[in-house]
């Protein structure tokens, strides 16, 4: 009995040991992502000299809130902050259904210039943001939204990259069948895309939501040409505004403000990737 009870626990070793090294690899790997961000927890907790110190400050100090208050002193960081977070919701909330929408029409309808349109769509990536903002610019002055919440939220509304991710995803995900079932009940274009369509494809809506409020929320470049009034600034340029100091940087206070415009994207993260996670592991179609 002894000698195969042995001879059965020797096929599980080699698998015990490659999970211990898969989970070491992934705890290190972890390590490594976050220390960036625990790094910058610690500059922002002790005074403006810690960024300089060698060997590096490795624990956390007490001159948060200090850092903080001067912060608060250069900038109007919450309404900033506020400004980001209305911003970056309205295009996400925007881009997630509009694109879905686009993507669920190539997909499963047929129509005139159909592929034709989807490569024009795609070609769209291959031009530079750069070359669009002058136009958008004129475009934006004749309609009178320089300087307004509209010139950052409706050029955003939809995107080539949003298009193709739901396009592809729904291709593959939402069967042919169920849309035929809906139509035999019944339901018309827009209550089978609702009701049939949406609940399979939440995983991938989820992931161009996360990517795409990180896109607007980081988004630097054109902010800063379209907003005049500092009232209007996104947290971006709100950060921007800390580097001009004429007695040097202080990096207490610049990895304050950083690490506080951070919060919202983790909290943004940690809320969706369960349901891209949750897609990823028990697929999108169900028996």
């Amino acid at each position: 009995m002894s000698t195969v009870a042995v001879r059965r626990k020797k096929p599980d070793e080699p698998g015990a040991v490659a999970k211990a090294l898969f989970y070491l690899v992934m705890i290190f790997g972890a390590l490594v992502s976050i220390f960036p961000f625990y790094w910058m927890f610690v500059v922002a907790t002790n005074d403006k000299d810690a960024a300089f110190q060698m060997p590096p400050l490795l624990t956390p100090g007490s001159y948060f809130f200090e850092n903080f208050s001067r912060v608060l002193e250069r900038t109007d960081f919450f309404r900033a902050l506020l400004n980001s977070v209305v911003v970056s919701s309205a295009v996400t909330v925007s881009v997630v259904f509009l694109c879905t929408l686009a993507g669920y029409a190539f997909a499963k309808y047929e129509f005139p210039l159909k592929n034709f349109l989807f490569v024009f769509v795609i070609g769209t990536m291959l031009v530079p943001a750069q070359l669009s903002v002058l136009p958008q610019y004129v475009i934006m002055a004749k309609l009178h939204w320089i300087d307004s919440y509209k010139a950052l939220i409706v050029p955003a509304m939809v995107n080539a990259f949003g298009i193709f991710w739901m396009r592809q995803y729904i291709a593959s995900a939402v069967h042919s069948e169920l849309i035929e079932a809906g139509r035999i009940d019944g339901g018309g274009h827009f209550r089978i895309f609702w009701s049939i369509a949406i609940p399979v494809v939440t995983p991938a809506m989820a992931t161009l939501g996360i990517l795409n409020f990180m896109n607007v929320w980081n988004d630097f470049f054109w902010p800063l040409v379209v907003l005049k009034n500092r009232e209007n600034y996104t947290i971006q340029i709100a950060l921007q505004q800390l580097f001009t100091n004429k007695d040097g940087l202080d990096f207490g206070m610049i990895m304050s403000a950083t690490f506080t415009a951070t919060l919202p994207l983790l909290i943004v993260f940690l809320v969706f990737s369960r349901w891209v996670i949750a897609g990823l592991t028990s697929g999108a179609i169900k028996s």
